[in-house]
């Protein structure tokens, strides 16, 4: 009996362990909550940063990883998820699945064109992006960069400013203004040599003027 009742308990010790945290959301960014104070990264998905921007190649540039941000905490700020523990990232967080009301939050981030099938991880969300691309919602509206692509691309761009240069051939720097305004700077002029770009505020080399011009950046004035 008393070897039953401890079998018991590992079984349901197990089960805690399984289920993950709980309780009430707090969100951090499209792919990222803290819920019941664990830090915790949606299983599966992969949301825009923060800061990324959308948009250039002559399609006006937009701000959706706020936008994304916002949006997840106008559907799960505040309320009571669950969650089942699947693994732990490199940075210590819990990867999980997480429900709300009995809803995937995962799969309603993609179904909503807020978040991309994280395919590197899991397929189970494939579908889920198939069908909001082909009916343009949320990000697929628009030209967006895919987040894993634009992480890449700001590692790129603090190797270059910590002092590799400019990526050859491609010396226009494209600044954004602290107004929002995406001016470019050429060698030679006024404001080039203190010029910094930081890929990871939407600002990026050019390799011509016309390409910046067509990716909605304007010549500096001096």
């Amino acid at each position: 009996m008393r070897q039953i009742f401890s079998s018991i308990l590992l079984m349901l010790a197990g089960a805690a362990a399984a289920a993950g945290p709980s309780g009430q959301v707090h969100v951090v960014d499209g792919d990222t909550l803290d819920v019941g104070g664990t830090r915790v990264r949606l299983h599966g998905i992969d949301a825009p940063e923060v800061k990324q921007m959308c948009g250039g190649e002559g399609a006006p540039t937009w701000a959706c990883g706020a936008w994304v941000s916002q949006e997840a905490r106008n559907r799960y700020e505040g309320r009571l998820a669950r969650c089942e523990t699947l693994d732990t990232d490199r940075y210590g967080r819990v990867v999980a699945r997480c429900e709300v009301g009995g809803r995937d939050i995962g799969r309603e981030m993609v179904r909503g064109g807020l978040a991309f099938a994280y395919r590197r991880y899991s397929m189970a969300y494939d579908l889920d992006e198939k069908r909001a691309a082909v009916r343009e919602l949320g990000l697929h509206g628009t030209g967006v960069q895919a987040p894993a692509a634009f992480r890449a691309d700001a590692r790129k761009g603090r190797e270059v400013a910590n002092g590799a240069g400019a990526p050859q051939g491609c010396a226009i720097k494209g600044n954004i203004s602290s107004k929002g305004v995406r001016i470019y700077h050429v060698p030679g002029q006024e404001h080039y040599g203190a010029t910094r770009i930081s890929p990871g505020k939407g600002e990026r080399w050019f390799c011509s003027e016309a390409e910046a011009r067509a990716a909605g950046w304007r010549r500096a004035k001096r």
